[in-house]
């Protein structure tokens, strides 16, 4: 039981940080339709950025202003370089954004350097937030921080298992569920998202009303990669500030957002929740076609003992399940989950 509670809120939690990465590269695509390919890299940025910022100014502040320096430098490559493509066509577009993220990787490299930085969490979010205990006498219990002498008993006669959740993913979830309400209530309740969604549709007719279209579209663009700075501070002191990052998350926001719907946020919203569960769950599981054919078992023949594709565990093959959806996705319903729209 407690591996699948525990499991359960580690893949929520890592679903919400696809989100706060994917709905900032949706936003964009769904107001501009432009399909950013360096929305990681703004995704990095946040990160080195927090941990310049987090070291000198402190950690709350870094949290506020990381986001703001990403969204400024999207703002910037937008109105200097990505509106002058735009006209172009999606192909430019998809060029210039791609020759960003090198830019940007080079210029890591250049300023932090390319081994990982040492990025660790405030205090108050080393640690678990809560640890489940489950007491061979006792049962399931819940104790708020570590476990304290529970966890400590070495009493063989006693089985006492102790699952710690860590706070940095309570962190995460607090921080998407809070971001979620927020944009909801920018993009539907506020004058400047009423103009936002109507430039979508018809920005001469905004236009003609006396506002700045292109600037609407740069603030749509800033605040798309703001978000995905948000999401690198928060992922980075996380997980691993590193070059590599954006290499590692950059490929699967892509099939969250395809997945979910082009264009659409609560589609996002679905797919990274099932995303992050199902690929939590499959690499916790050490488990092999092989295996179960002998628990069941067939008799099998040395040739088949032998087949490196059936000693494959799930926990192998977890990093490969988003695109095997995603492959699922474009054959059976190519406008994705929720979308509007085929991709």
């Amino acid at each position: 039981m407690e591996f699948f509670l525990i499991s359960s809120l580690n893949g929520l939690s890592y679903g919400l940080l696809l989100f706060m990465l994917s709905s900032g590269l949706t936003l964009i695509f769904s107001m501009m339709g432009v399909l950013n390919f360096a929305h990681a890299s703004f995704y990095m940025l946040g990160a080195y950025f927090g941990y310049t910022l987090e070291s000198r100014i402190g950690f709350w502040p870094a949290l506020l202003l990381a986001p703001v320096l990403t969204g400024a430098a999207g703002a910037l490559f937008e109105s200097k370089v990505l509106r002058k493509v735009h006209k172009l066509g999606h192909v430019s577009e998809l060029l210039v954004t791609f020759g960003l993220s090198y830019i940007v990787l080079e210029l890591v490299q250049l300023l932090w350097g390319r081994v990982a930085v040492e990025f660790n969490p405030p205090a108050f979010l080393q640690g678990p937030v809560f640890t489940l205990i489950n007491h061979g006498q006792l049962g399931l219990s819940l104790v708020a921080g570590v476990g304290g002498e529970v966890c400590q008993n070495t009493d063989a006669a006693v089985r006492v298992v102790c699952t710690p959740f860590p706070a940095t993913r309570a962190f995460i979830m607090a921080t998407a569920v809070a971001m979620v309400i927020s944009l909801w209530w920018v993009l539907t309740r506020t004058r400047a998202g009423l103009i936002i969604q109507a430039a979508l549709t018809h920005p001469e007719t905004v236009e003609t009303l006396g506002h700045n279209v292109p600037r609407v579209f740069m603030l749509v663009f800033a605040m798309g990669t703001g978000l995905a700075g948000l999401a690198g501070v928060i992922g980075g002191f996380t997980f691993i500030t590193e070059p590599a990052m954006a290499a590692t998350v950059g490929s699967v926001i892509f099939v969250v957002v395809v997945v979910g719907g082009m264009g659409s946020l609560s589609g996002a919203f679905l797919a990274s929740l099932v995303i992050g569960v199902v690929q939590t769950f499959a690499v916790a599981i050490d488990y092999s076609l092989l295996q179960l054919l002998k628990d069941t078992g067939l008799p099998l023949s040395a040739e088949w003992r032998n087949n490196s594709l059936i000693k494959l565990t799930v926990s192998q093959v977890a990093p490969i399940l988003p695109y095997l959806f995603l492959v699922l996705i474009l054959i059976f319903r190519p406008r994705g989950l929720l979308g509007k729209r085929d991709t």
